[in-house]
């Protein structure tokens, strides 16, 4: 069924562009039978057709970066070479098709047609919600950057800053879950097939993970948002089937992973998390990476030059690139933002003293739903992981967050740009640069550098952000909530 809506969408999307490449030459060309108005329920499709891409989010690069990932053959990220990523395509990808999607349910003019494929009000809630997701990865790579003057046409938008960009972030989401009304639900929706419970729980979910994030900037927010998110209208996702994920049907729609190895052997999974697996008992350690024909998981050592990585593959034939085979189908099902990561998202909470909830039980509770989401879930395997020293929560206050701040590290996986995230902000684990880092400073990238394109055409608002930078448009400068 997804695919058959997929197909379908992805045709009402290319007559769209077509009808978009004659705008250009007056009424000459004018098709009376064009469709002139676009169908939201393509550009919703088409929105969430990358909602977890690994290139779209930056999960490969932020992967490499928290060294969940290691390089094979082409080295130059993992050594932090340092790159102009524009964002260009973001803003003129995904993010415009949910700005379409909210214009043509709001324009007097199109509102009725667009009420075909679900509620005006529903369809502008679910974009507003997965708008706000994808401006989150976005905020969280560069810091300051275009947010309230973005999608508006506008040739020079002023940069907000990260503060500004979270509390308007924060805004949409709880607004958007109030707006959902009672009538027929969006068409195009391939993650929870107009299931807007759901919809509601990853709105007020990823409130949560917000929230836990301003920890150290903003505690006083942080604790505010992550108790009104908790209380939300519509809960939060505290099971497995409730988690936001994308389930492709191979083919002509393969997941991210397939078409990473398409081709392709850049990217093993790396030994800096595979030997935390292998040190606590962790049996998700088969499902993060591909198992050799004795069952070993083998590592891709971080950090190596070109010519070292080159020998060491050809010398480990059998060395384990990123996942288990099963979850790089071109039919597999990627996700986006599980119950794992909210429980432990409320375990980091409560140790913070932010809720009066328990955080063993928060934290035991969010490794069980990691286990069981990837299929490795064994009682008693389960119980002696539990058990061991490295991941059993101590006594102290500053024990039990390193366990539960490791852990939603681990858990993460193989989402790079949630747990870069992570490791910017506490700190934990302890990663070690690679001592072949190319950049000057020799020190894991903190965020993006602006793309070229920024101090040409929108130079003002550029050099206003660069100037509240410490050290200026450089990889070693922290975002707000980088403390």
């Amino acid at each position: 069924m997804i695919r058959k809506n997929i197909l379908k969408t992805l045709g009402f999307a290319s007559v769209m562009l077509f009808a978009a490449s004659c705008s250009d030459f007056g009424t000459m060309n004018d098709n009376p039978n064009a469709i002139l108005t676009p169908v939201t329920s393509a550009l919703l499709t088409n929105a969430l057709l990358d909602f977890d891409s690994p290139a779209n989010n930056g999960s490969i690069r932020n992967g490499l970066y928290c060294q969940y990932f290691a390089e094979t053959q082409y080295t130059e990220t993992s050594l932090y070479a340092i790159p102009q990523i524009g964002w260009d395509g973001n803003y003129a990808g995904s993010l415009y098709d949910l700005q379409n999607i909210i214009n043509n349910n709001t324009d007097p003019a199109t509102k009725a047609y667009a009420a075909l494929n679900g509620s005006n009000n529903n369809q502008i809630a679910l974009a507003r919600i997965v708008k706000a997701y994808r401006f989150l990865m976005l905020t969280d790579q560069w810091g300051d950057m275009p947010y309230s003057e973005a999608l508006q046409l506008k040739t020079q938008p002023k940069y907000d800053t990260q503060q500004e960009i979270y509390n308007g972030l924060f805004k949409e989401l709880k607004e958007a879950v109030a707006q959902f009304d009672g009538g027929a639900v969006p068409a195009g929706d391939i993650v929870h097939n107009g299931n807007l419970t759901r919809w509601k729980k990853f709105a007020n979910s990823l409130r949560l993970i917000m929230a836990v994030r301003l920890s150290k900037v903003d505690p006083t927010t942080g604790k505010a948002q992550f108790l009104d998110a908790l209380a939300s209208n519509g809960g939060i996702i505290d099971a497995n089937e409730d988690n936001a994920q994308v389930v492709y049907p191979g083919g002509t729609f393969n997941s991210p992973w397939y078409n990473t190895y398409n081709g392709r052997k850049d990217y093993g999974i790396s030994d800096v998390i595979v030997n935390m697996l292998y040190a606590t008992s962790d049996a998700r350690v088969n499902a993060y990476g591909e198992p050799n024909a004795s069952g070993t998981v083998v590592p891709m050592p971080y950090g190596l030059t070109r010519d070292d990585a080159v020998n060491y593959t050809n010398a480990h034939a059998d060395w384990s690139k990123i996942l288990n085979p099963t979850y790089r189908l071109g039919s597999a099902t990627s996700f986006v933002l599980t119950a794992a990561s909210v429980y432990l998202a409320r375990a980091e909470a409560a140790a913070l003293g932010w809720t009066t909830e328990n955080v063993a039980t928060m934290y035991s509770k969010g490794l069980e739903m990691s286990w069981k989401q990837w299929g490795v879930f064994d009682q008693s395997k389960f119980n002696t992981f539990m058990s061991n020293a490295g991941v059993q929560l101590g006594t102290t206050n500053d024990d039990i967050l390193t366990k539960v701040r490791t852990q939603r590290y681990v858990s993460f996986f193989p989402d790079g740009a949630n747990g870069w995230s992570e490791w910017r902000r506490t700190g934990v684990p302890a990663l070690t640069p690679t001592p072949k880092a190319t950049n000057s400073s020799k020190q894991i990238p903190r965020r993006f550098v602006y793309g070229s394109n920024e101090p040409n055409l929108n130079k003002t608002n550029y050099q206003a952000a660069v100037s509240k930078l410490t050290g200026g448009d450089t990889q070693d400068a922290k975002i707000w909530w980088d403390k």
